[in-house]
């Protein structure tokens, strides 16, 4: 891959994970031209230093890497596929890492239709959240050949620390089932939180006992003492973004044959509350939910 200081990078979404993303890249020495429809977020890359592009087409023109940060295999798609989109990728041949929360499934249908076309894709969903992307300590799952990923691994090392997963696709996979184990955690730390609080058990306390114990997670360790305890529950993540990759790890699991019954139950859960909760909802919000639900049941008894 070109250097850093010569090398343009198309960043197209630039969403809560996309802005700190690219201004890393920008410190780094990168030149990022970025898009995304929302005008604010346009307005905070050229703030960090980038240059904005009026189209994603006309960002990918010219680009030595184009970086997709988008909601879902369908978003993702429809871009690929725009054929502006597609008419800039095919002039410039450019590496694309493709770090949405996208299905593995179609990720790996996608890389092989592009290949067609002499285009190379791989995938590198990210696990961190906001602080780890401001930060550039995210964990980045990739998936794709060897010499693709190690072309790669420049770049993503400035946004952290990459770890290869396996062939295109596998890195979109390890990110759906890493959130499926994060929701549940989150799910059944709540339940046991609000358990011992009933027993007369302070939750800081239950959650020392936590983390000194066999029953401590990404939940118990940063979730619920950095945004459940003080009621802000503003981690920066979805709660809808949640259950759109809990669902992909499940189906993942269904399309292969391996039974995912837990998996599928937390599903349920999740959806009762993404039914109540507004679209804008951050997933450290089942908390609150649970919390409702044990307040009305004590009003019951």
């Amino acid at each position: 891959m070109t250097s850093p200081e010569r090398a343009r990078v198309a960043f197209i979404g630039l969403g809560n994970m996309g802005t700190p993303m690219s201004r890393r890249l920008i410190e780094a020495g990168y030149s990022v031209v970025g898009f995304d429809l929302a005008e604010d977020a346009r307005a905070h890359l050229f703030e960090a230093g980038g240059s904005v592009a009026p189209s994603g087409a006309a960002a990918v023109d010219g680009a030595h890497v184009v970086i997709l940060m988008l909601p879902s295999s369908d978003v993702v798609e429809a871009v690929i596929t725009d054929p502006d989109f597609d008419a800039a990728l095919r002039a410039g041949s450019p590496l694309i890492i493709d770090m949405s929360s996208s299905e593995p499934v179609r990720t790996k249908a996608l890389a092989e239709s592009l290949a067609q076309h002499g285009l190379t894709l791989i995938d590198a969903p990210v696990s961190g959240g906001v602080t780890g992307a401001t930060a550039g300590s995210l964990t980045i799952m990739v998936g794709g050949a060897d010499r693709d990923v190690a072309s790669a691994e420049p770049l993503l090392s400035v946004l952290g620390r990459t770890l290869h997963a396996g062939t295109v696709g596998s890195g979109h996979a390890a990110k759906a089932l890493n959130n499926l184990l994060s929701a549940t955690h989150l799910w059944v730390t709540s339940e046991a939180v609000l358990a011992g609080e009933r027993f007369g058990i302070e939750p800081s306390v239950l959650l020392s006992i936590f983390n000194g114990s066999s029953g401590r997670s990404g939940s118990t360790e940063n979730k619920w003492p950095n945004f459940i305890l003080g009621e802000t529950y503003n981690s920066g993540f979805g709660l809808r973004l949640m259950l759109k990759d809990m669902k992909i790890a499940v189906n993942l699991a269904e399309q292969i044959g391996i039974p995912s019954q837990l998996g599928a139950d937390a599903v349920e859960l999740w959806s009762r509350v993404a039914d109540q909760y507004p679209a804008d909802a951050d997933h450290t919000e089942v908390a609150r939910w649970l919390r409702e639900q044990t307040g009305r049941n004590a009003v019951a008894e």
